[in-house]
């Protein structure tokens, strides 16, 4: 055996059942601490969930213009009412930063299959709806609805034309404050929404949310874990589907521990870097250690 292989050579434990990778000793040792104080975030009280699938974003994602016009259309103010509830903001992935967002001003026609929405009760949207004809349909190559009937089956569903694709049961969540992020990015983009926005697929979300879950997600430490267990694609772009996020450990807080209101209060003081700190030691990294993750 070389004196190089002799020297750079790191013993791996491989257990029989596990899937494996190959670490250098203080990547090991990083992995070791973090499982060893943390909880796999499945095994907390949330939910995971991805975001709204529409099967024809062309119709029902719209701008707030088209979102203007169409409340204008409205012939009552119930209606107006009722319409103004039914169209809700939504971000897609693009749209979500590393703790903040930047909303385009689009709009989701939340006409959710599990809702049983009368489309009568909105003729606004109904006659919106119906612009799109079989015309756009010979353009484009898509499936449309003309005067409310099926030309063909727009998705694979039974959902009635007016509705969206998902026939989803957790779409109150979606009114609730959440931690949502994309689902290819560089570095790791977590954010809270405290409103009651919707977030396109295949981005994600986590419900119930907490400015310390954020903390962590949006951690150095964190996203050195999360990738350890997926591929990283050309360009260095990753794919943060739930599946990797739900086996992250983090450690569990007691609401009086003192980490847990300092880590909220930098972030509403925007002081993101000291975070990174208190993570560390939550997870007892050495100095090495968080140079090591520092350098990445």
């Amino acid at each position: 055996m070389s004196v190089l292989v002799q020297q750079q050579a790191v013993e791996c434990n491989f257990a029989e059942n596990d899937s494996w990778i190959i670490l250098s000793a203080i990547e090991q040792s990083i992995k070791r601490k973090i499982e060893a104080v943390g909880t796999p975030l499945k095994d907390w009280d949330i939910r995971i969930n991805y975001g709204i699938k529409t099967g024809f974003n062309e119709a029902f994602v719209i701008t707030t213009d088209k979102r203007n016009e169409i409340l204008a259309n409205c012939q009552t103010e119930d209606e107006r009412t009722r319409t103004a509830e039914l169209i809700r903001p939504i971000l897609r992935g693009r749209d979500i930063k590393r703790y903040a967002y930047n909303w385009a001003g689009l709009y989701l026609i939340a006409t959710f299959p599990s809702r049983h929405y009368d489309i009568e009760m909105y003729p606004a949207v109904k006659q919106y709806l119906l612009t799109f004809g079989i015309e756009k349909l010979e353009q484009t190559g898509k499936t449309y609805i003309v005067n409310g009937e099926k030309i063909k089956a727009r998705k694979k569903t039974n959902n009635k034309w007016f509705e969206i694709q998902d026939s989803i049961s957790y779409w109150e969540d979606f009114s609730k404050p959440k931690i949502v992020w994309g689902n290819l990015n560089l570095t790791p983009n977590y954010a809270l929404v405290e409103n009651n926005s919707f977030i396109n697929a295949p981005s994600s979300m986590i419900v119930p949310a907490s400015k310390y879950l954020l903390a962590i997600l949006n951690s150095k430490i964190a996203d050195f874990y999360i990738k350890l267990l997926g591929v990283t694609r050309n360009g260095g772009y990753f794919e943060y589907k739930p599946m990797f996020i739900e086996q992250l450990p983090i450690p569990q807080l007691k609401i009086e521990n003192k980490e847990l209101a300092q880590i909220e209060r930098l972030i509403d003081n925007n002081n993101y870097t000291e975070i990174e700190y208190i993570v560390y030691n939550l997870y007892g990294l050495t100095q090495d250690e968080i140079n090591y993750i520092n350098s990445l």
